[in-house]
């Protein structure tokens, strides 16, 4: 069995959410189970990686033919292939998908020809896939292209796809007068296909045409059925829902374990996580500039875009009555210049308690997490997550809004004699506050804070189970 993976995005070559994150680990956890595995993405300016070049392409796209490169480079720490599809009018940009916090206005375009690529590159032989697990929009015109433009094709024809939606809220909408770049016929625009008021979706062509689709957990699963999680699909998604999985996205212990974290001031496990956690406590209270406590005080961490959807703004409002009831606080993300503003004003009005750097920096997420009492996820809504699962393993007590693979992952104290965390299940201030308390509550106990962060560490969420249950959708595809 072969598996050809097709992503936008793959850690850590190019990485701007957690799609990378699964893209480096789960064909990792595939290939222990003696799956054949490969990735493709494009190559964009920022990727460093030896490739050998394998092919020239000329790519349809609209009227024009689009000339490209083939290469190859192995996934790091891996022998794992990654291709890569070459075309600098396309990929040598700054960005990954948006420049200045605005869309590239050829997105259509450039995905477009990447779909193509991938399909080219099985045709030529290069990687002879039996299935290509397509991922998010970007790569949704994979299996449209193969039921379609290619559905007499000797070989295309015959490969199966899976088709996975990380995130619903991003569907890939494209106005119709774009529609001739897909090089569809105008009967593929209609309400069963592509057609989304009027729009082209391109998340809609893949939930139709996939032979399988899934989501990364199965209360998202169920969620994304509903008019508040569906963005506009939950009937397209209802009507397909006999070929939808649910399946946990899980996290890679190799690269998040405070026992063998590189980047964290002081290692430790489950044994020594009370004299780690406080070495790493100290040293990130400092790389803030936060005053080290006198007296026993929790330190609240968050690690995320800065968005609307993260809660960032449920935090903001509720920060002041944290701070005046004893905790610190500390932030790292990028995102919504406006929420970054509002961030920036409350550091400057509560400099001894509340501390943000407005980046995307792989080694400071690491020492939060290392460094955290407790770790917040206010969102409303979250497809996995997996912050949630870093924070368990590094004994940080995620506090989560009871939704998608937060609710799948986080079981609240109070619910049972295993929980792990604290949640909620209001998207309000008065709810997030009021679990945030209880959590502080409960801290002042170190007896009984201590049996909490080593049950929490204990818990596994690695590849394993989910590596199982894709490899059964693969087999009942190919039995299909």
């Amino acid at each position: 069995m072969k598996i050809l993976f097709a992503a936008s995005e793959i850690a850590p070559l190019a990485q701007t959410g957690g799609l990378a994150a699964v893209m480096k680990s789960l064909p990792a956890a595939l290939k222990q189970n003696g799956i054949e595995t490969a990735l493709v993405m494009p190559k964009y300016r920022h990727i460093e990686a030896e490739e050998d070049e394998l092919a020239l392409i000329n790519i349809p796209v609209e009227d024009k033919l689009i000339k490209g490169r083939i290469q190859r480079t192995t996934l790091p720490n891996s022998n794992i292939p990654v291709f890569l599809i070459e075309q600098d009018d396309y990929y040598d940009r700054d960005g990954l998908y948006t420049e200045q916090g605005r869309d590239y206005s050829d997105n259509l375009e450039r995905y477009t020809f990447f779909c193509r690529a991938v399909l080219e590159l099985i045709a030529r032989g290069i990687f002879k896939a039996d299935i290509i697990h397509a991922n998010d929009w970007q790569t949704a015109l994979i299996p449209v292209y193969i039921k379609t433009l290619f559905k007499d094709h000797l070989l295309l024809s015959k490969i199966k796809t899976l088709y996975t939606m990380h995130n619903m809220a991003y569907q890939g909408l494209f106005p119709i007068f774009h529609y001739p770049i897909l090089g569809l016929g105008w009967e593929h625009f209609n309400i069963e296909e592509l057609e989304f008021y009027n729009q082209i979706n391109l998340m809609k062509g893949g939930i139709v045409w996939a032979d399988a689709i899934n989501t990364v957990s199965s209360t998202y699963a169920k969620e994304i059925q509903t008019i508040e999680f569906g963005y506009g699909l939950d009937g397209i998604i209802k009507e397909n829902n006999a070929r939808l999985h649910g399946i946990l996205n899980c996290i890679d212990y190799n690269e998040w374990s405070p026992d063998k974290d590189s980047y964290i001031s002081a290692k430790y496990d489950v044994d020594t996580v009370i004299d780690g956690k406080a070495k790493n406590k100290i040293a990130l209270l400092k790389e803030f500039g936060l005053p080290i406590p006198k007296t026993r005080k929790p330190l609240m961490g968050m690690v995320a875009r800065l968005t609307l959807q993260k809660g960032c703004d449920l935090l903001i409002e509720i920060l002041p009555q944290l701070i005046q009831n004893g905790a610190q606080v500390i932030v790292l993300g990028t995102g919504d210049p406006k929420l970054e503003d509002q961030l920036m004003s409350l550091k400057k009005k509560f400099p001894e308690s509340f501390g943000v750097v407005i980046d995307y920096d792989t080694r400071l997420s690491h020492c939060i997490e290392a460094g955290s009492d407790i770790f917040l996820m206010p969102s409303r809504f979250e497809p996995c997550g997996l912050n949630q699962m870093y924070s368990l393993r590094y004994g940080s007590i995620p506090i989560v809004h009871l939704i998608g693979g937060l609710a799948d992952t986080v079981t609240d104290i109070n619910l049972s004699d295993e929980g792990n965390g604290f949640t909620f299940d209001q998207e309000t201030p008065e709810a997030f506050l009021g679990t945030c308390n209880r959590a502080m509550k409960f801290f002042e106990d170190p007896s009984a804070w201590k049996k909490l962060i080593q049950r929490a560490m204990r818990i596994d969420f690695s590849w394993n189970r989910s590596a199982q249950e894709y490899i059964s959708i693969y087999k009942s595809l190919l039995e299909d």
